[in-house]
């Protein structure tokens, strides 16, 4: 069992910087793959990022590339979320996410079967 507690969101300005945490704790193993997901209010579910436990493997949504970066700290249990450049756009809850299933699709919520409780970003314009 995986259990995943996000933090750092907030209430920021358009063009303002934020770092998502997600710490992990449980038996992550090293082909364990983690992501970012995020819902707006009114729409549905949207893939954010995701990062392998072991390093590597690393997409983005289009929405985000260059903006935001992933990343995890092994001895922390901790992976990240680097929001830079931030817009109205990206109001949303995040949502950590862990897949035990190497051949499952990355970019999918179904694929992904631990989740953390979600943490609000608001930008505002």
């Amino acid at each position: 069992q995986v259990q995943l507690v996000e933090s750092g969101g907030g209430l920021v300005q358009a063009g303002d910087s934020l770092r998502l945490s997600c710490v992990a704790s449980g038996r992550i193993a090293s082909w364990y793959t983690m992501g970012w997901f995020r819902q707006a209010p009114g729409k549905e579910r949207e893939f954010v990022a995701s990062v392998r436990w072991s390093g590597g493997g690393t997409y983005y949504a289009d929405s985000v590339q260059d903006r935001f970066t992933i990343s995890r700290d092994n001895a922390k249990n901790t992976v990240y979320l680097q929001m830079n450049s931030l817009k109205p756009e990206d109001t949303a809850v995040y949502y950590c996410a862990a897949k035990d299933l190497v051949r499952s699709s990355y970019n999918i919520g179904s694929s992904y079967p631990y989740w953390g409780q979600g943490t609000q970003v608001t930008v505002s314009s």
